[in-house]
């Protein structure tokens, strides 16, 4: 009965010392997931401050650009691709798309001096570029996570559990291409057009 009872005892300190990184692994995959979900919705709410802000941004320009409708036009289609979407990757599209038309009015700012003046948009201006600073902090943490959980996923042992519960890489939020062209200054414009 004796040696029954030091075989189970070894038995189950064996299943335990086999089980323990098993549980171990699992509850870290879900809590890095979670967390990474998380951030998300933190980007995702600094995301939904801008989409707030955009049409205040656009009545202060609608008043002295009017032949700019189409520049309008395309903002107001992206904010509602970006309210209507629902999958994050739908979110990050949409909100990418609405990064590059924002681009484009600002462009079309710079052609206004009387815009520059007015202390209602400037006050816009600020609140955006203050947002902006928050989405590029957000979205960084977020890389951050993501980086975490995929090297804790693909690491050794890690790797052999990763596909038996279902783990699968996240996907990092990249700067959409529009962004990274250099902008291309015409120096031509601001000596009034004149060529040498």
């Amino acid at each position: 009965m004796r040696g029954f009872l030091i075989l189970l005892g070894f038995f189950l300190l064996l299943l335990f010392i086999l089980i323990f990184p098993v549980i171990s692994f699992y509850n870290g995959a879900i809590s890095k997931r979670e967390a990474i979900k998380n951030q998300f919705s933190q980007i995702d709410v600094v995301l939904k401050r801008r989409y707030d802000l955009i049409p205040n941004l656009i009545q202060s320009v609608k008043g002295v650009a009017i032949q700019e409708q189409e520049v309008f036009l395309k903002i107001a289609e992206a904010r509602t691709k970006y309210g209507s979407a629902i999958t994050p990757d739908d979110k990050i599209k949409a909100a990418n798309e609405l990064e590059g038309l924002l681009s484009r009015l600002l462009v079309i700012v710079e052609n206004y001096p009387q815009l520059r003046s007015s202390e209602s948009f400037l006050k816009l201006m600020d609140e955006l570029a203050g947002t902006e600073n928050r989405i590029s902090v957000e979205r960084r943490r977020y890389n951050e996570l993501v980086r975490e959980y995929n090297t804790f996923i693909k690491t050794f042992p890690n790797n052999m559990l990763t596909k038996f519960f279902g783990f699968s890489e996240a996907q990092y939020l990249e700067t959409p291409e529009a962004e990274k062209e250099v902008p291309k200054v015409n120096f031509e414009d601001l000596r009034g057009g004149t060529k040498k």
